[in-house]
């Protein structure tokens, strides 16, 4: 009995990884071995930049905070001790979308905690 090998399925399975390559410079998007590992680590970057994107954004933030304070002859770390006292609940989103686009509520924000 000859041995039976389910070709369709490994067909399908390489022709997935080639599909998802397509677009690499050379071996990169035709050749199956080579192109799995741009996939996988293209994956990886994926993932890893699913976290740095959380920290750049927050870094982002901060620097918008900082720079409308200091208007106010306040630091950024002053500001948030103070903002963290007083009980308000306004994210670091929130104060820097504040800062840039509304300035008034912003001010009214820095004046209540002041």
């Amino acid at each position: 009995m000859p041995r039976s090998v389910n070709v369709v399925a490994s067909r399908r399975r390489r022709k997935k990884i080639l599909k998802l390559t397509r677009g690499n410079f050379g071996a990169r998007a035709n050749v199956y071995t080579i192109a799995k590992n741009t996939y996988e680590k293209g994956l990886l970057h994926a993932y890893i930049q699913r976290k740095m994107k959380k920290r750049n954004f927050r870094a982002l933030w901060i620097a918008r905070i900082n720079a409308a304070v200091r208007g106010f002859n306040m630091s950024y770390s002053e500001f948030i001790g103070k903002i963290a006292k007083k009980d308000i609940k306004l994210n670091r989103k929130v104060l820097a979308d504040l800062a840039m686009n509304n300035p008034k509520a912003f001010e009214a924000v820095v004046n209540s905690v002041k």
